[in-house]
């Protein structure tokens, strides 16, 4: 919050924060690892925080990044990290390794403002803040990628969960981009025309 306070809330019960991290700088978001160890708080600073995500404790500040930090993602196996900032690029940090960011991932024209790996892990997806989505292929260290080129501002970026189902999950697996603009706001429905490849529909 601006406030410079991170609060966890229990989603069941909504009451009282059951957990509150003070910052130095206002958190524009904060991601907890799959395994709910490890949490990461970025905001209006070019650093980036690990915290312990039961008492708050400050554990690994990430530099590498020059402007204000909006987004963060943890690959689902929890050894990975992508933090998205205004410098137009977004970061991978290796959970193993915090000194420095194994890659850096250029975006086109603006802020990287929304982040998300897929449910396999497979692929990366980041949103800047207007006309361009990029999908990074993990599996091959993040070298090959696809941008989708979008009109309007974006809301934000999400994967369908996989489903428990005999489909192969280039069958099952979506992402979805929401555009806010006055004229063509949508959600952009993009699903997984190949191994490598996505292709959309509108809805």
């Amino acid at each position: 919050s601006n406030d410079h306070v991170v609060r966890m809330y229990d989603a069941e019960r909504w009451g009282d924060p059951v957990l509150s991290v003070r910052m130095d700088w206002p958190a524009n978001c904060a991601s907890v690892d799959p395994y709910r160890r490890l949490m990461c708080i970025v905001g209006d600073d070019p650093r980036a925080v690990i915290v312990d995500a039961r008492s708050g404790q400050h554990l690994v500040t990430l530099e590498g990044h020059a402007d204000f930090s909006f987004a963060c993602a943890w690959h689902p196996t929890g050894l990975s990290l992508a933090t998205g900032n205004q410098d137009a690029t977004a970061r991978i940090w290796d959970a193993r390794n915090w000194s420095r960011s194994v890659c850096c991932l250029p975006g086109r024209i603006g802020a990287m403002r929304s982040l998300r790996y897929s449910y396999d892990g497979r692929f990366l997806a980041g949103a800047e803040a207007a006309d361009f989505c990029h999908v990074w292929d993990v599996s091959c260290g993040y070298r090959r990628s696809q941008t989708l080129d979008i009109f309007g501002e974006i809301a934000g970026i999400s994967y369908t969960p996989l489903l428990d189902s005999c489909e192969s999950h280039h069958q099952r697996e979506s992402l979805f981009v929401g555009v806010n603009d006055p004229a063509y706001g949508s959600v952009m429905e993009y699903r997984r025309a190949s191994e490598d490849r996505w292709g959309d529909m509108a809805i």
